[in-house]
């Protein structure tokens, strides 16, 4: 039945509705106040001075003098830098694949549960509550070529074998590599929460219907944890942009620039008190981490509703 009636009675339950959510708003916006606050100060202001030293000649004592496009200009014709993105580009596509693909494949033997499994889960996430510094000087002793667990094991097979691991080319990228490669407990805790969110009912439904294991996982469980893979590849790539605990500590950027990247351009630049230039590649280093953001989710479609 439609009429006046009708019409009068859906502008009331809409503007009860609105009222309602106004109603709410009001105690949402109070509870966000402090982190907004948090952002302005710790967040936005440090972000904007950034952005306009970086146009400035600075040695962070005297008053900063603006020198318009020239950092960045010694920035991109810079070789280290050249190659500190290459080397950026080469660890993303690795962190996208091999690391975030081995969180997601621990996280679907996990969701089986076999037996052992909350010991694993325990176990793997061992290494994670670690510093990077301080797996950065483990590992720099696994890599010894004199003391080294790795090199002695080799020299068992191959008794003249001699690698100096975090010192020589093209080994030291490899190196640095492993000190991060396998320790995606943080993907692995996203995709394992999300594989758990699944009705049971889907999985039953498709094996019903004479779907394999691997199709269930394909077809069902894998779309369906598609933002929570997606956030993993973010974390991952933008830990990749900031790293720099693994690299200080073990090659220093060496051996030549093959482990070279942009936080230890930046702090090089902060000790020679060359902070415009430093914040130049704090910029890119900003920019790069919005850009993975955005084009992440724009491949996973992370905006999207799953279900």
């Amino acid at each position: 039945m439609s009429g006046p009636y009708s019409r009068e009675k859906t502008m009331q339950k809409k503007i009860s509705t609105n009222t309602i959510q106004t109603k709410y708003y009001k105690w949402i916006y109070l509870f966000l106040t402090p982190s907004i606050l948090v952002f302005l100060f710790f967040y936005l202001q440090p972000i904007v001075t950034i952005i306009y030293t970086s146009f400035t000649k600075w040695d962070g004592f005297n008053h900063p003098q603006f020198i318009g496009l020239e950092n960045y200009q010694k920035m991109f014709t810079n070789s280290a830098f050249l190659i500190s993105l290459k080397n950026l580009v080469a660890w993303s596509v690795i962190a996208a694949t091999l690391h975030v693909g081995f969180g997601v494949l621990v996280a679907l033997v996990l969701y089986q549960r076999p037996k052992g499994w909350k010991l694993t889960r325990a176990v793997f996430m061992i290494p994670n509550v670690i510093s990077a510094a301080a797996w950065a000087m483990i590992y720099k002793f696994i890599f010894k070529d004199d003391i080294g667990i790795l090199n002695n094991f080799i020299r068992v097979f191959i008794p003249e074998f001699h690698v100096q691991w975090f010192y020589e080319s093209p080994y030291a990228f490899w190196a640095v590599t492993f000190t991060w490669l396998f320790y995606s407990v943080i993907v692995t805790l996203l995709v394992l929460n999300d594989l758990m969110a699944i009705p049971q009912e889907l999985s039953e439904a498709a094996r019903v219907d004479g779907a394999s294991k691997w199709q269930v996982i394909r077809q069902i469980h894998l779309p369906l944890c598609r933002n929570a893979i997606g956030t993993g590849v973010i974390c991952s790539i933008t830990a990749r942009v900031a790293m720099y605990e693994q690299i200080a500590l073990t090659t220093v950027g060496g051996p030549g620039d093959d482990t070279m990247n942009i936080p230890i351009i930046l702090v090089k630049s902060i000790q020679d008190l060359k902070y415009g230039y430093a914040n130049a590649n704090g910029v890119i280093m900003f920019l790069l981490g919005i850009l993975t953001l955005v084009a992440v989710n724009y491949i996973f479609r992370m905006n999207e509703s799953v279900y």
